[in-house]
């Protein structure tokens, strides 16, 4: 090997490296459309389609209104109370959860004290049945 062999390999080693040191081209830009062509726009979903959740609100929604209170008795509410407490002690607590449900203010308590006051209205039908037949006015 001669001192030329040498000269060769160094000038091969350049070629090679100045070949992978060469920048290559820059990639073309993605297609956006044509530029005459309105942009999209927003529009919301159609109906039908899962919509986007509600924003969370601490406590119970009610009609809008948030309420943080527990109800009483045990979270159940005095009208269930009753309403339970009646088949217990002869429909005399749906009679007082009738009487609440005409002065009563808060929504929540309702549902309880409306179950009253069907309870009521059965008991007295069954009430008044069961005193015409037992007296034997009709026999």
């Amino acid at each position: 090997m001669t001192s030329g062999g040498v000269v060769e390999d160094e000038k091969n080693r350049s070629v090679a490296t100045d070949y992978q040191h060469q920048q290559q081209p820059p990639h073309p830009p993605p297609f956006q459309g044509v530029s005459n062509y309105p942009p999209p726009q927003q529009q919301p979903p159609p109906h039908g389609y899962p919509q986007p959740a509600q924003p969370y609100v601490s406590g119970y929604a009610v009609n809008g209104v948030t309420e943080h209170d527990r109800l009483p008795c045990c979270g159940i509410g005095i009208g269930w109370l009753l309403f339970i407490l009646g088949f217990f002690f002869g429909a005399i607590p749906w009679y007082i959860g009738f009487f609440l449900f005409l002065f009563s203010r808060n929504p929540r308590e309702k549902p309880g004290y409306i179950a009253c006051a069907i309870g009521a209205v059965i008991a007295t039908i069954f009430i008044v049945i069961g005193a015409v037949r037992g007296s034997g006015a009709w026999s």
